[in-house]
């Protein structure tokens, strides 16, 4: 593997200690030798098996990579490779997908991807990939000059119709995160690019797919103004381009909810069950809860980082899992 380090590269998925058990393959892993055939072979599942693991887009803190499984299938994937310090990182995936996006890495970097296929714990079959993540592209300026529109050319009757990007309207702010929303009102996009700094003055790219019209931008600085800048694409052409700016929260101290004597007038109570933990990695945990009674409109995840800072993570109120990255 690639360790070697050349740029600081704040938005990492997290270095936490690191299980004794979980280590990262060198740059030619051991492939677990499969399964033989036994005599009661038939009555079990057929092996599955995981190919061609690919790059599909690259920008400079961010890579998507994309996989197949062309027999059987696994109960879920985990990605493990090495930051730009060095350091092991390991990024659980639901065994139903067959792409990822790997944020938080550094530009003009050399990464090398290994990705597992786990049945019941155990690792049954692995693809490897690497790639350079992009140079470092300049963040425009307080007032970005927008990209003229294409002129009309002999060939230009084939393109698609043009695709614009609505406001760009934030939706939520808490200490550690901003929930951004946009529409699209004319034409589509294949893809979208947040580009924003962080509270050190470093440029972050978050990638987003083309369907989205929301995301939440987590990781950032409590009583921080940010402006964000939201590029529609088309290939890896920018199309239309609109931006915002919010100023994250004050970090807050949760007060006890007291009852109320109007209490008696608002909907029937909702309550939490165990939260429990799912998934173990070096660098993540999977949560679970059950809500046994009533409804929530959001969550709220809080907890301190291994610098002691607090971090605060929302999350729909329907969900009932998330991965603490």
């Amino acid at each position: 593997l690639d360790g070697s380090s050349h740029d600081d590269h704040p938005l990492s998925i997290g270095a936490a200690e690191e299980p004794e058990e979980q280590s990262l393959p060198s740059e030619e892993p051991q492939h677990e030798k499969p399964q033989t055939e036994a005599p009661t072979s038939e009555a079990t599942p057929a092996q599955p098996v995981l190919e061609d693991l690919s790059v599909t887009s690259v920008n400079p803190s961010s890579v998507q990579l994309h996989w197949s499984v062309p027999e059987g299938s696994f109960d879920s994937f985990t990605l493990q490779y090495r930051d730009a310090q060095g350091q092991p990182q390991a990024l659980p995936i639901d065994g139903g997908s067959r792409s990822v996006t790997v944020p938080g890495l550094s530009p003009s970097h050399r990464y090398r991807f290994h990705l597992y296929g786990l049945r019941g714990g155990k690792r049954i079959d692995r693809v490897s990939t690497d790639t350079v993540t992009a140079s470092e592209e300049p963040l425009p300026s307080e007032e970005p000059q927008q990209e003229k529109p294409k002129t009309d050319s002999p060939a230009s009757a084939a393109l698609p119709p043009r695709a614009e990007l609505g406001e760009l309207r934030v939706s939520s702010v808490t200490p550690n995160s901003v929930g951004l929303q946009w529409s699209v009102p004319e034409g589509s996009f294949d893809s979208f690019t947040l580009q924003y700094r962080d509270a050190q003055g470093q440029p972050q790219a978050l990638p987003i797919d083309g369907g989205s019209r929301w995301v939440t931008v987590p990781g950032l600085s409590p009583s921080q103004r940010y402006r964000f800048h939201l590029y529609g694409l088309r290939g890896r052409k920018k199309i239309d381009h609109v931006s915002t700016e919010a100023v994250t929260e004050e970090p807050q101290q949760e007060k006890p909810k007291t009852e109320s004597p109007t209490s008696e007038a608002l909907p029937a109570r909702a309550e939490l069950g165990e939260l429990k933990v799912s998934s173990v990695t070096p660098s993540s945990v999977g949560l679970h809860w059950s809500v046994p009674e009533g409804s929530f409109d959001s969550f709220l995840l809080q907890y301190r980082d291994a610098q002691g800072q607090p971090q605060a993570l929302p999350i729909d109120g329907g969900s009932r899992s998330v991965t603490v990255p």
